[in-house]
């Protein structure tokens, strides 16, 4: 039997089983409040998600449960810690070498607080087009969607020449604790056919194409002064005003060191590189006390032009230039000093960095897989807009430096990702079924 046409293979696979998607949705929402990430409170236990998706493939599999007809879905559930397992599902096409995959759909969920939100976060509600509860957007509602699309595939059975591969994952939530997740599953090798073609990494929002996210750099810069009372400040070397000021001084060196890249316009970031605070930590104390230290917390987020262990160097010469020369840094009114000669003692700044310095992804804008994405988004939504955002997906840029051509794309609501009151659009998930579709379509039809 010849593949069909693409305008068949569009009317054979159809459009998302509306009814079918939300039933399973629902099931996965139920499980939210168990697949919450953040340790070590909330340990999320993946294979309360898997499950549900078991129960939909595994009857259209090569190993069916006893009373279904079986298919041609190849399924695998791959574990590296007890209830945190991956599901790998392959559907079979004809042609060697000719492969595409939609990995990414993430099965653990960020924490979220009942009482912040006007509806019950782990419990799938309807309103309208609305589809609420955690998880809806960032990622069950896409681990329902994939799982759809693989269902009708084992169901209907199109003649393919191309080989098409969902991977559903664990532990995309917390990417500082590896063994569990995509980098176990590509250390062992299980992915490396899809170098072959397009991966299709399904875990943003709003429809179009990302092309582009930011590194991630985590810092504390630590002062230390020395302690006393506020009524003699000249006896004292205040460290709150020591890391207002060596702060200033190290983002005024940042931004003239990483200034706007030229390529930033062309992928389209929101925003350039930046260097900010988050958060103040000090001791404790009572108001008329000088503190002995204080603690300044924040982050990089760098585009992708830029190399994080640059930035990293230059933040740490930024430091050790400071602490030779604080006697010549900006102070605080008429005796505000970080030098005290009569003690030869000196104010100190200290730059760390957490260890999950990550770097940012530009996909490749000359790929198959880019070309077939924006086609395929223009045919379905009308119009295509990538777009780029700062923030932070190190699973992607571990696959791009392994080898694999990642085209990002998700059919959430960006403004409700990691939110409270979290939804998604069932007409937007109508339209990413469309999309994988076409994609699979014009795969098919390219030479």
């Amino acid at each position: 039997m010849e593949s069909p046409a693409p305008s068949s293979l569009k009317e054979q696979l159809g459009v998302l089983d509306q009814e079918a998607f939300v039933s399973l949705l629902a099931k996965l929402i139920g499980e939210a409040r168990h697949v919450q990430n953040n340790p070590p409170d909330l340990v999320p236990k993946e294979d309360r998600v898997v499950r549900h998706v078991l129960d939909v493939l595994l009857p259209y599999s090569t190993t069916p449960p006893p009373g279904a007809a079986g298919g041609p879905l190849v399924v695998s559930h791959v574990s590296y810690v007890d209830g945190r397992g991956n599901i790998i599902v392959e559907y079979p096409g004809a042609a060697p070498g000719r492969i595409l995959s939609f990995v990414g759909c993430h099965m653990d969920v960020v924490p979220a607080n009942p009482e912040d939100w006007d509806f019950d976060p782990f419990s799938l509600s309807v309103e309208g087009d609305r589809l609420r509860g955690r998880g809806t957007t960032d990622c069950l509602g896409h681990v329902a969607l994939v799982t759809e699309l693989m269902r009708r595939l084992g169901q209907t059975k199109p003649a393919l020449k191309s080989t098409v591969v969902a991977v559903f994952i664990a532990n995309e939530e917390n990417s500082s604790e590896l063994g569990i997740g995509v980098d176990m599953l590509v250390k062992d090798g299980l992915l490396d056919k899809l170098k072959q073609g397009p991966l299709f990494w399904i875990d943003t929002a709003d429809k179009h194409p990302c092309i582009g996210t930011g590194g991630m750099i985590v810092w504390r810069l630590r002062a230390t002064g020395k302690l006393f009372h506020s009524g003699l400040p000249h006896k004292a070397i205040n460290p709150l005003e020591l890391a207002m000021e060596a702060l200033k001084e190290i983002q005024l060196r940042f931004y003239k060191d990483f200034p706007p890249h030229s390529m930033e316009a062309v992928y389209g970031f929101a925003t350039p590189s930046t260097m900010k605070p988050t958060q103040w930590s000090y001791p404790g104390g009572g108001v008329s006390q000088i503190p002995a230290e204080c603690t300044i917390s924040g982050d990089v987020r760098l585009t992708p032009f830029y190399s994080p262990a640059d930035v990293v160097k230059k933040l740490q010469e930024y430091v050790d230039d400071i602490n030779a020369n604080v006697e010549k840094l900006d102070t605080r009114g008429p005796v505000s000093s970080y030098f005290l000669p009569d003690e030869n003692l000196r104010g100190r700044v200290e730059i760390s960095f957490n260890e999950a310095v990550t770097a940012g992804v530009a996909c490749d804008l000359n790929s198959r897989g880019y070309h077939v994405l924006c086609r395929a988004t223009t045919e379905v939504v009308g119009h295509v807009k990538p777009y780029s955002i700062t923030g932070t997906l190190p699973l992607i840029r571990d696959l791009q430096d392994e080898g694999f051509d990642v085209q990002t794309t998700g059919y959430g609501v960006m403004a409700t990702y990691h939110a409270k009151n979290e939804y998604c659009l069932l007409s937007d998930m109508c339209q990413g079924f469309r999309v994988f579709v076409s994609i699979i379509s014009q795969l098919e039809e390219s030479p």
